[in-house]
């Protein structure tokens, strides 16, 4: 929302907002631009009759401002729809979805157009580090934009990406998720088809053809559609993959890749970019040197510090597959050292029983597991909360040590008696977790 309204302003439109809590980096973010922020909610806000006012999905009824736009039938929109008028309309736009390696998959193809000159408008919803900022809206032809499929606006239950023109759809792969919206995997297949409908037949559907889910969904006749994958018969294919602790090398053929990045999720992320890529007129050699040149993104497998010889690490890892492939991916980046894996079940999906026993096998890889509260567990039944004397049964089952703590302070004095020199703790979370790696940085320096 911040990044769209200073684009607006860019476009000479006066743009004002409001938000319950304004806070760093957006709040100085907006202060830069000159959009003026409002800390709160109150119908006063809108007395002026904006022309338009654009609604967050975090908005339902009952807010102030949302009744307020409705009894006096102002013009409004939702951040999707402002992005499609304004922005995407007319432009080459290459939507990136699925439930995981989004963010990735996005922020690296956002950056092999950007180092071979292509200028593109992007909009990520995460931090590369290359790029310093999740969105950016330029005069190229090239719009890439991470597609969501959580949903649009209180007034419109659509997936977010339905509105986001694709010429260029990639499928990293599809799974339950978002247990708050979705009732079903079946309601979420639904939902992909819908966006895939819309590739034009001058267009491009490029799929993860080792996903059973997809499978099911994409023998489609309307555009193109190409398979990338580890597996036989997917057009762009990897082979001869050699993982190693900082970078991973794989063929396709007639070429050789190198990365800087690890793992078989982070392997497919990379195909996806390839081909879209190449579908747009890039060639090999200049996909291989954006590759050498990127330096990840901020929360996923970030190193946050090291102290006291402890690494700490940073992952926006929610759900049990994004967890268990960011393990899978450290035991490779240290195979010889202890991993402690701390996990906040945050979102609508984990504070949930329905991946009860996968969230159990997710942490295959780490060494010890420990799990905070589960938040906001009053408003869930009793019967559909996650069970965590089960969690941690299963986890002790599986021989690691398991622990279940009230909140981040708790578990920081935890690890400073359980963590030690040479060893690696990974905080996962879609939250900020009460400040947990510099709290858990602090400890390790002065013990």
């Amino acid at each position: 929302m911040a990044a769209a309204a200073a684009a607006m302003k860019e476009k000479g439109v006066v743009v004002t907002g409001s938000d319950q809590n304004v806070y760093p980096p957006m709040s100085t973010f907006l202060a830069s631009r000159q959009i003026e922020v409002i800390s709160g909610y109150a119908e006063q806000n809108l007395a002026h009759k904006p022309d338009l006012v654009v609604i967050g999905n975090a908005i339902s009824r009952g807010n102030p401002e949302a009744e307020y736009v409705l009894d006096h039938k102002l013009r409004y929109c939702s951040l999707p729809e402002l992005l499609k008028e304004f922005f995407i309309r007319g432009k080459r736009s290459l939507v990136v979805a699925g439930t995981h390696g989004k963010t990735t998959t996005t922020s690296l193809l956002t950056w092999v157009f950007e180092h071979n000159g292509l200028n593109p408008s992007y909009l990520i919803g995460g931090i590369p580090t290359n790029l310093g900022q999740g969105a950016r809206f330029t005069d190229s032809e090239w719009f890439i934009i991470e597609g969501d499929e959580y949903d649009t606006a209180f007034f419109d239950k659509r997936s977010k990406f339905v509105h986001y023109l694709p010429e260029v759809a990639i499928l990293n792969n599809l799974e339950y998720d978002h247990a708050d919206i979705f009732p079903n995997l079946e309601s979420i297949l639904t939902s992909f088809k819908h966006f895939i409908r819309l590739v034009p037949r001058n267009g491009m559907l490029l799929v993860n053809g080792d996903d059973r889910n997809l499978a099911g969904i994409t023998q489609v006749t309307h555009c193109p559609v190409k398979r990338f994958g580890l597996g036989e018969g997917n057009a762009t294919q990897a082979f001869n993959i050699r993982y190693g602790p900082t970078a991973t090398e794989f063929e396709i053929p007639s070429f050789k890749f190198h990365t800087n990045f690890v793992g078989e999720l982070n392997v497919r992320n990379a195909l996806a970019v390839i081909a879209c890529a190449k579908h747009c007129g890039l060639k090999n050699h200049q996909i291989q040197s954006a590759f050498e040149t990127f330096k990840g993104i901020k929360r996923r497998m970030e190193v946050r510090g090291i102290a006291g010889g402890i690494t700490v690490l940073d992952d926006f890892g929610h759900h049990p597959t994004a967890i268990r492939e960011t393990l899978s991916a450290l035991r490779i980046k240290y195979p010889h050292q202890k991993i402690h894996a701390i996990f906040e079940p945050r979102t609508n999906t984990t504070r949930r029983n329905v991946f009860q026993k996968e969230l159990a096998e997710s942490f295959s890889d780490a060494d010890s597991v420990v799990v905070a509260q589960i938040a906001r567990i009053e408003l869930l039944k009793p019967e559909e909360r996650l069970d965590p004397e089960k969690l941690m049964n299963d986890l002790k089952a599986d021989g690691k040590t398991a622990a279940y703590l009230p909140d981040a302070d708790a578990i920081v004095s935890y690890m400073g008696r359980e963590a030690q020199g040479g060893e690696v703790v990974v905080v996962f979370s879609n939250g900020g977790f009460g400040g947990i790696h510099a709290k858990l940085l602090e400890k390790f320096a002065h013990r």
